[in-house]
């Protein structure tokens, strides 16, 4: 009998299959509903811009589920067409044309333009995929995706989504840390964007391998995304962080300068480091704690020895202005002795295999359990576990290993999770772990905070992630290549709804030359999150570690970071109101300006809307330029800039020693109230003859105002 029933589900179940032909349809007071001859398919209009789609090829959908969603479908008017050939759908903003046979999608503007349109394959189950393909335009780009190493243009590629902890990645690694499911297509003057809204292992290809589709698919039987639609880039970006959710406004000392290292201690250390910035006067916010402050590496601890006194410590470092964070891993050492270990197993929130037995692997303290962050009760037990922390004066809570990372890099596959009572395994799982570590650490700490805003920091993350935590890019390497493939994945993260990213200035594995580091903490001074991090048995890497010219230039470009402190504030604000990204790739503004995505180009962005940064490697003694179309003016002389489009600059050693890059600042009216700003900064730049001056120019675009 059981023999029998597996062949029936063999044969409903094929390996190889498309959705067919429409059989019936009918409409609901909120969605589409379509029955076709191999799958169901669901169409709910979330606004007149969103639409998702939901695909099985099982006889009724799974149970809706979602981490990354925050908002609920409005309710607007939209109507349904049924004609011989094809169903429409019509709302102010879309038509979207639904062939009966085959079922294949297309989707119009209401100036009756194309915009995209499913390839004949259409939905797709074959293997263990359920694929989504579509027409590949000739001209077509594609952006976003998040964590992505490569060019800003997607096209030709295909990528993972897999969250992988992955030391020293390149610029063909994939997958990184996190993963981030949505991308926006370019042609022909039109955007539109893809949500993949599934936290279970993904792949997407750009026409990889093929010139006829572009497609995205999931290890599952079932798909759910949306169509995002807009009449520019940042209407797409506003529509997908108004379904995942916005950043809240971090605290304003996060802003300012990060000092880090594998490790800082003992106390003593870490305070001479504080008066050391101090001394040399170069500005600073905050210090990192690594693994070492921990007895045996146990979270939640203090090792006695290293930091006998961590709440005194931490109150002379505020009484100098610094706050302190702490990294927090999410192992629990399995430790009879070890309070969080015995309250984790009385309060049952650890993760099991099927049989019930705990799931245990190696890290930094040895053998561990694992907090299952899909239920309520172990974020909960989580957030409360950092009490000692805030009690001691922490403000800053630093999230790694939560890919999660173990020992071999093997997570078992068959690891359960409680989603929130709906069961699930690894596959499921995995993507979302890290972002719902942030998560119950945000909530936890802002609640003993008393509503106060904690800095949390992840390395892991997927869709959503920007409402609990920042992020930044990882353990990154320490040459040329990775200066500017950091650019690359925090314009990218901006597109993909986290505005506030980083990368380890200077590099955190290898040794880094003077040179290197003075251009990387000048561009750092431009990045949203700005730390330098330097990985152990590495020599020191602080600003003054590179000689009393490098450490002229590091004091500068910091001091110049502070300077701009209310105007990326604003930056920071603009975010949780709009979703746009406070380093913005030019494909946001300039989406069909074929210059951008040139080799020579694809690394410059906006910071904020006004300044433009166009980075170069150290080893280059000309920096080119692309000036998007419009007037410039040198901030230093208040003249008028060359009408080229493309200028190339002197960058020599005398005047810019390291890697350098050019800031560009726009305007958009020479009123005086700029002119305090300009003044503001005079003293500074005077004080910075020894370092590179970077060239700053007035454009006519953008008022700066400070929040």
């Amino acid at each position: 009998m059981l023999f029998t029933q597996l062949l029936h589900s063999q044969n409903r179940q094929s390996p190889d299959q498309g959705i067919g032909k429409l059989t019936k349809w009918s409409k609901t007071e909120t969605a589409l509903l379509l029955t076709t001859e191999h799958a169901r398919i669901e169409i709910k209009p979330y606004s007149a811009q969103v639409i998702r789609h939901r695909i099985t090829m099982e006889n009724s959908f799974s149970e809706d589920f979602s981490y990354a969603l925050t908002t609920e479908a409005l309710k607007f008017k939209w109507t349904i067409e049924d004609s011989n050939t094809a169903l429409w759908i019509h709302t102010d903003s879309l038509d979207i044309e639904i062939s009966k046979s085959p079922v294949l999608f297309r989707y119009y503007n209401k100036q009756h333009l194309l915009i995209l349109a499913n390839d004949n394959f259409g939905h797709y189950y074959a293997g263990v995929e359920l694929s989504c393909y579509y027409k590949l335009n000739p001209d077509e780009r594609f952006i976003g995706l998040g964590e992505k190493t490569g060019n800003l243009d997607r096209r030709g590629n295909g990528y993972t989504n897999w969250n992988t902890d992955c030391f020293g990645y390149t610029n063909e690694t994939d997958p990184l840390y996190s993963s981030i499911p949505f991308y926006i297509g370019i042609h022909d003057s039109l955007e539109y964007g893809i949500y993949l809204d599934q936290s279970t292992k993904s792949h997407f290809n750009f026409g990889a391998s093929n010139t006829r589709f572009s497609s995205f698919s999931v290890e599952a039987r079932e798909i759910r995304y949306f169509y995002i639609a807009g009449n520019q880039v940042a209407d797409i970006i506003k529509n997908y962080t108004w379904l995942t959710g916005r950043m809240p406004m971090p605290p304003k000392w996060s802003l300012g300068y990060h000092q880090s290292r594998w490790s800082y201690f003992p106390d003593k250390k870490v305070l001479n480091l504080a008066e050391t910035f101090r001394q040399k006067d170069i500005p600073l916010d905050v210090i990192h704690l690594d693994i070492h402050y921990m007895e045996d590496y146990k979270i939640f601890s203090w090792n006695k020895a290293r930091f006998p006194d961590p709440t005194g410590m931490i109150r002379q470092l505020k009484k100098m202005g610094v706050n302190t964070t702490v990294i927090i891993d999410p192992g629990i050492k399995i430790d009879s002795a070890y309070d969080a270990f015995k309250s984790g197993i009385q309060q049952d929130i650890f993760l099991k295999y099927p049989d019930g037995t705990l799931y245990s692997g190696s890290v930094w303290p040895g053998l561990c359990h694992f907090p299952d962050f899909t239920m309520a009760k172990a974020r909960s037990w989580w957030g409360k576990s950092f009490k000692t922390y805030v009690d001691a004066g922490v403000t800053g809570f630093w999230n790694d290993m939560n890919e999660p990372a173990t020992w071999g890099q093997r997570f078992p596959s068959l690891v359960k999770f409680n989603f929130e009572g709906k069961p699930g395994l690894t596959i499921d799982a995995r993507n979302v772990y890290g972002m719902q570590m942030a998560r119950s650490t945000y909530e936890g700490t802002r609640q003993l905070l008393n509503n106060q805003r904690p800095f949390v920091l992840s390395r892991a993350g997927f869709s959503g992630l920007q409402r609990f935590s920042a992020i930044w890019t990882g353990d990154n390497t320490a040459n040329e290549d990775h200066l500017l493939l950091g650019v690359r994945l925090v314009n990218s993260l901006g597109i993909s709804g986290m505005a506030f990213s980083g990368t380890d200035v200077g590099g955190f594995a290898g040794e880094t030359t003077n040179s290197l580091y003075a251009r990387w903490i000048s561009l750092g001074a431009f990045t949203p999150f700005f730390r330098g991090h330097k990985m152990i048995n590495m020599k020191e890497s602080e600003p003054w570690s590179f000689g009393e010219e490098t450490e002229e230039i590091a004091r500068n470009y910091i001091k110049l970071r502070y300077k701009l402190i209310p105007y990326i504030y604003s930056c920071f604000h603009e975010s949780t109101v709009n979703g746009m990204p406070v380093s913005r790739s030019l494909a946001i503004s300039l989406p069909n300006d074929p210059n951008i995505y040139s080799g020579d180009f694809q690394n410059q962005f906006l910071f904020g809307p006004s300044l433009l940064v166009a980075p170069s490697k150290s080893t280059e003694a000309y920096t080119k330029i692309y000036f998007p179309d419009s007037d410039w003016y040198d901030l230093y002389s208040g003249k008028l800039l060359s009408k080229d489009r493309i200028q190339i600059l002197p960058s020599p050693l005398y005047k810019l020693p390291g890697k350098n890059h050019w800031h560009l600042y726009q305007a958009e009216k020479l009123i005086p109230w700029i002119f305090i700003f300009i003044m503001e900064i005079t003293e500074m730049i005077l004080a910075c003859m020894k370092m590179t001056v970077p060239v700053m120019i007035l454009k006519k675009g953008n008022i700066i105002k400070g929040r």
